[in-house]
């Protein structure tokens, strides 16, 4: 990927469609999320435009009228990026293209942008780089005007403006390049995660900004960004937590979610968000601060039936409760998900009691036993290593006393191999 340095900040004009069957406060939460995008982006929101419909114009997605409007405020203030907070089909994007004479970027793309912005590993770069490319595919009728360099700045970020002259077949081409790279990826992925077998592996999720990262550093001193904006994290980032002595988990943060997350960039990011799959556990970040959180709980709870792991068993911990004055607040979270925790990541608040039931979950999963082998069952002896913690071994003519620690699974497997 490269990346147009432009340090001039862009204007944005923000637009959205409000339907019959969507509330107002709805909306205009969706408007104020789409400008926290635009800022992280990089972007100074000048107007923000709500337009009432029965349903969404098929030619201009706003009505031809409202896209008029649009063109003279843009003008009028100087304004170079309309970003829509839905996803734009290709006609519609040509038509307002002509018709506003402005960068014309939607929910999608702008998320990409983002995410090209933060990508930092090369597994991450080659993650969005396909998201992005499946994303362009179907609108190189736009004749990748929105990518040219005219423009610049904001959703021209990534492999645009380096494919402006390039057609259908060598995008597909380097689709299947990445797609090559990024299953070599998730293989060598899947061999490190076989030999964490004799661990408890717990993934923290969560709509973007919850606070997971902030979180993972109070835990394991993990020195893992962690700032006030969205998407801050891309890569996952394991590390391992010792609850008290001999007795460790692997937790694993990723990238955070959110509403109308592009299809693609999921698709793409499957090699991160293995470790979420793969985990025995998962923790759900919930930002208790925000007035929406529930609306970010069903977005998560989605995203995970998506990936498959919506069954996993999950503890919900309701982070920056020491930015919550109303009591009635914290009453309601802890009554409606009783299997929950209330706390503060930032300020270590109710930390002890989150280590109380990870320690719990653990002394579930994993036991210690005691077991005496003959001395020369040495084959064996390899594979209780292979399969357990051992904790000490005790030599008495010619038998050995092993004690060991393993998973309730993995103690199964080897009373079954002493039992052959």
């Amino acid at each position: 990927m490269q990346e147009i340095q432009d340090n001039k900040t862009e204007k944005a004009i923000l637009v959205t469609i409000k339907t019959n069957n969507v509330l107002i406060d709805t909306v205009n939460e969706h408007l104020d999320e789409l400008e926290m995008l635009a800022d992280t982006a990089g972007a100074e929101t000048v107007l923000k435009i709500m337009q009432d419909r029965d349903r969404i114009d098929p030619a201009y997605f706003i009505g031809k009228g409202k896209a008029e409007e649009i063109a003279e405020l843009a003008e009028m203030n100087d304004i170079s990026l309309i970003i829509f907070d839905d996803d734009l089909n290709p006609t519609q994007v040509r038509n307002l293209e002509k018709m506003i004479d402005k960068k014309i970027l939607d929910r999608s793309g702008l998320i990409l942008d983002i995410f090209a912005s933060h990508a930092r590993t090369n597994e991450s770069k080659t993650q969005v780089e396909l998201a992005q490319l499946q994303y362009m595919l179907p609108r190189l009728t736009r004749a990748w005007t929105h990518l040219s360099k005219q423009y610049g700045g904001i959703g021209t970020k990534g492999p645009g403006e380096t494919q402006i002259e390039t057609d259908r077949r060598i995008i597909r081409t380097r689709i299947a390049k990445l797609k090559d790279k990024l299953n070599k990826i998730e293989s060598q992925q899947i061999t490190k995660s076989s030999q964490r077998q004799n661990f408890i592996t717990a993934s923290l999720v969560g709509y973007t900004n919850a606070g997971k990262s902030t979180l993972l550093n109070r835990l394991t001193d993990a020195d893992v960004l962690a700032e006030d904006k969205l998407f801050a994290t891309l890569d996952s980032t394991t590390r391992a937590l010792e609850l008290s002595k001999g007795k460790k988990i692997l937790l694993s943060d990723t990238v955070g979610f959110i509403r109308k997350l592009p299809h693609h960039l999921v698709a793409s990011f499957k090699s991160t968000l293995n470790v979420v799959k793969q985990a025995d556990f998962i923790l759900q970040l919930i930002d208790i601060s925000h007035p929406y959180y529930e609306d970010h709980i069903q977005v998560v709870e989605d995203t995970l039936k998506d990936l498959g792991c919506d069954t996993k068993p999950q503890i919900k911990v309701f982070n920056k409760v020491d930015l919550i004055s109303d009591k009635h607040i914290i009453d309601y979270a802890a009554n409606k998900y009783p299997n929950s925790i209330l706390l503060s990541a930032q300020r270590g608040m109710n930390i002890n009691k989150l280590l109380e039931m990870l320690e719990d979950i653990y002394n579930k999963n994993f036991v210690e036993n005691e077991i005496e082998l003959h001395v020369a069952q040495s084959k064996l002896l390899s594979q209780i290593h292979s399969l357990a913690d051992v904790l000490s071994i005790k030599y008495e003519d010619s038998t050995a006393k092993i004690e060991y620690r393993a998973s309730v699974v993995n103690d199964s497997k080897i009373k079954s191999l002493i039992a052959e």
